[in-house]
């Protein structure tokens, strides 16, 4: 079975012997019966035409006995026998006719013991055409072993012996020659069909081979194609369809190479732009961070419109400066640079001190933070500064959009994974936007405030820590009833996550879930 559904040029050549041997099968069998059917007709007649013969003879043998002498007539059956013995070797039977007047000096009733007992069929048969050969085929025993048979056949007529009356006369024949022909044919028949089978075979693969062979060679040049490998090309070679088919596949081969070179030289430009840029922003933001920072501290000797404006200032730089990190951070995870730093952590005492940093946060909004921890006491290779960053940004926007509900963070394991889940009961996200909620710059409703001044990168940098360590991020979320993010880490280093030990739909969940 997997031979057949992962070689095409095996299901090819099965299919053919397949086919083909049933096509030979059928005809070796319809050969078979016409030939026996042939030799059986052949022989009949030539038994028919035998006991015609012979029944001839014997009439006329018997015809110039004398029926007026007694002991001429008992001695009848003799001369039957002699008779035949002359015309045919066949074994043969004499019955007297029923319905007959007695008569004493009429022969006996004989059979030989090449016969089997004439049936009564055959005998009514003869009884109603007596003027008619009748045949039937029967076994007949081979010498004085009864048990040991040849295919035969049965003639039987009557005869009229002067004196004596009608007389059934069954004549048997061998067929143990035709059978002997018809199993030499049959094995003839056999020898050929396997070996045309096997012919087939070797023809059907190598035939199967010339055609399969560039379907091969197209099937590992789009493998090697499809891994990144954007040199390779199919030989061009011939007129044919299949250097049609290498024509197009490379002319294709050539379009995505020149496209896929062009978008990743524009993305290293991207990647080095969004780098450059943020480093060279770096230096200046400094500085101005450092004075808004001052003019901070003094906005108490200010004009109110004055103090205003320096907490605005100072408000925005620190977003700038947020979002300047977070560009850092993608570009590095876009650039493939990232390195983590693993050590033992203990994600329940993670989680604890992500709450522990956003209590005032919670406290501002009226959220109470809720730690359940059935599992998760014990430590987990990982790199805890990012792991701690993907929760604090979950609970900050847990608390950002729960509406001052409360907000619940479950710690849980099995043997296979950890988990930290966080649920808030707010206004939830519509089903239309859950697939975007991991997207860069992505907002569910732009107009909302954001109480924390986020970038708008939190969640896809999460995306990227979750996965960098060989771990899932998951959302749940109805509009209404809240939302649940899911992290999810293995709990061997380089271990892979085949589930979680926190379902992705909250047990509170409405009946719709």
């Amino acid at each position: 079975m997997r031979t057949w559904q992962h070689s095409l040029q095996f299901r090819a050549v099965l299919v053919t012997v397949v086919a083909s041997g049933i096509a030979i099968v059928v005809t070796g069998v319809l050969i078979s019966f016409s030939v026996e059917r042939d030799l059986y007709q052949s022989r009949l007649d030539q038994a028919l035409a035998d006991a015609a013969r012979t029944q001839q003879e014997v009439q006329q043998a018997m015809d110039a006995a004398d029926p007026t002498d007694p002991a001429a007539v008992r001695q009848l059956d003799l001369g039957v026998r002699s008779v035949v013995a002359t015309t045919t070797s066949a074994p043969l039977a004499l019955f007297r006719a029923p319905g007959q007047q007695p008569n004493p000096n009429a022969p006996q009733d004989l059979i030989s013991d090449q016969l089997p007992p004439i049936s009564p069929e055959l005998r009514s048969a003869v009884a109603a055409n007596p003027t008619r050969l009748m045949s039937q085929s029967v076994a007949l025993p081979v010498g004085d072993q009864p048990s040991t048979t040849h295919p035969g056949i049965v003639v039987g007529t009557e005869v009229d012996l002067p004196g004596a009356g009608l007389y059934e006369l069954y004549l048997g024949y061998d067929l143990a020659d035709s059978e002997q022909t018809l199993a030499f044919v049959q094995r003839t028949l056999l020898l050929a069909g396997l070996a045309l089978i096997l012919l087939i075979a070797v023809l059907a693969d190598v035939v199967v081979r010339f055609v399969i062979g560039p379907i091969r060679l197209a099937a590992e040049t789009s493998q090697k194609l499809a891994a990144g490998d954007l040199a390779v090309r199919i030989p061009d070679a011939g007129e044919d369809v299949f250097s049609t088919l290498a024509r197009s596949f490379n002319g294709m081969a050539d379009s995505l190479q020149r496209q896929i070179t062009q978008l990743a030289t524009l993305s290293r430009l991207q990647q080095r732009f969004v780098s450059d840029v943020s480093h060279e922003l770096r230096t200046p933001l400094t500085t101005i961070r450092l004075a808004s920072d001052m003019i901070h501290d003094q906005r108490g000797a200010f004009p109110a419109a004055t103090a205003r404006t320096a907490e605005l200032l100072h408000t925005q730089v620190g977003r700038f400066d947020d979002l300047l990190s977070d560009l850092l951070e993608i570009s590095r995870y876009d650039a493939g640079s990232v390195n983590l730093e693993i050590d033992q952590t203990n994600p329940v005492r993670l989680a604890e001190e992500v709450i522990d940093d956003l209590s005032g946060l919670a406290k501002a909004n009226g959220t109470e933070l809720r730690l359940h921890a059935p599992g998760g006491y014990f430590a987990v290779p990982m790199d805890p500064r990012r792991i701690r960053r993907v929760v604090r940004n979950l609970v900050g926007n847990a608390i950002e959009h729960g509406e001052g509900r409360p907000v619940d963070i479950t710690v849980d394991s099995d043997e296979n994974a950890v988990a930290i889940a966080v649920r808030d009961h707010g206004i939830g996200i519509a089903e239309a936007d859950l697939e975007h909620v991991f997207d860069r710059f992505w907002r569910a409703d732009p107009a909302r405030k954001r109480t924390l001044g986020g970038t708008g990168l939190g969640l896809a940098i999460s995306l990227e820590d979750a996965t960098v360590h060989g771990g899932t991020l998951d959302v749940w979320s109805r509009p209404g009833e809240g939302a649940l993010f899911r992290l999810t880490l293995p709990r061997t280093l380089g271990g892979a996550v085949e589930g979680s030990p926190i379902p992705l739909v909250p047990d509170d969940a409405g009946d719709s879930a």
